[in-house]
């Protein structure tokens, strides 16, 4: 990484690398190279970062004429893009209905699980082997696979979910039109809670990914912009893209997300900031 004082990165990630236990792995990355720590080689099971490789992967479907955002999935008045959003009036699971789609922003594995039901019914195959074929397979995500939910079934490595991280930074795999639209805020005027953080009035949410908006307390950094996106998981993984800096950051490890997330995630992420100038 030209330009980059990497004794202070490597004090900056001391955090995570010292979660030996949890086999703690980090990645930033950049226009001007990738910085890795920790175990990076070691699958992890990523929990709801499931959901923005998954999203991800619908819309290369959207590229490929598979699937269409617009099309009608799960609750009457619910689309793939309702799905994606998580607005399509299911709860967290169970496929009773909570609320009409597009009223709230309601967190929700079923929607991910009926929209993969539905990829499976149009692309006939797999999730799993769709999620390979479009987007792990292309970008040499070797270590990475879906066996179960795409809300929630990954397993991968620190070194993959950099690679992904680095497709987000510059697609290739979709057209910058459609790659737009992954990280653009969806109902933008939903509220709605983000899981052990809070509720928030807006709530925004791209396709697939959490928009960080003006939400406080947040897991991503103070010094993060507005139009941050990303995901965490339940198992202690995340990753987030920060557009307008033009850096990427990944930490997996297996320890089980909770207030201890709160207070290190956003000092990781503000570290990695403050080095990067």
């Amino acid at each position: 990484m030209p330009g980059v004082d990497l004794g202070a990165m490597h004090t900056a990630l001391a955090e995570v690398t010292a979660l030996g236990e949890s086999c703690g792995a980090v990645a930033v990355i950049t226009g001007g190279g990738v910085y890795c720590a920790g175990s990076v080689d070691h699958a992890v099971p990523v929990a709801s970062v499931s959901k923005a490789l998954f999203g991800y992967a619908v819309m290369v479907a959207v590229e490929e004429e598979v699937l269409f955002l617009d099309q009608p999935c799960g609750l009457l008045g619910s689309t793939v893009r309702h799905l994606l959003a998580h607005a399509g009036g299911y709860g967290f699971a169970g496929s009773d209905p909570v609320t009409a789609p597009g009223t709230r922003r309601i967190y929700s594995n079923h929607g991910f699980d009926v929209l993969g039901q539905l990829l499976e019914q149009e692309a006939q195959m797999s999730a799993g082997d769709y999620l390979h074929q479009a987007v792990f397979a292309p970008l040499a995500m070797d270590a990475s696979s879906l066996g179960g939910s795409p809300a929630k079934d990954v397993v991968s490595t620190a070194h993959d979910l950099a690679q992904f991280v680095a497709e987000l930074l510059r697609p290739t795999l979709i057209h910058p039109t459609t790659f737009s639209s992954f990280h653009a805020v969806q109902f933008p005027d939903l509220a709605g809670m983000v899981p052990g953080v809070g509720r928030f009035r807006p709530n925004p949410w791209g396709l697939g990914v959490e928009i960080r908006g003006a939400k406080s307390p947040h897991w991503t950094g103070l010094q993060n912009s507005v139009d941050t996106f990303g995901h965490f998981g339940g198992l202690g993984s995340f990753l987030w893209v920060d557009p307008e800096r033009r850096v990427g950051l990944t930490v997996t490890n297996h320890r089980t997300f909770g207030p201890w997330a709160l207070l290190s995630w956003p000092r990781i992420s503000d570290a990695v900031l403050e080095v990067l100038g």
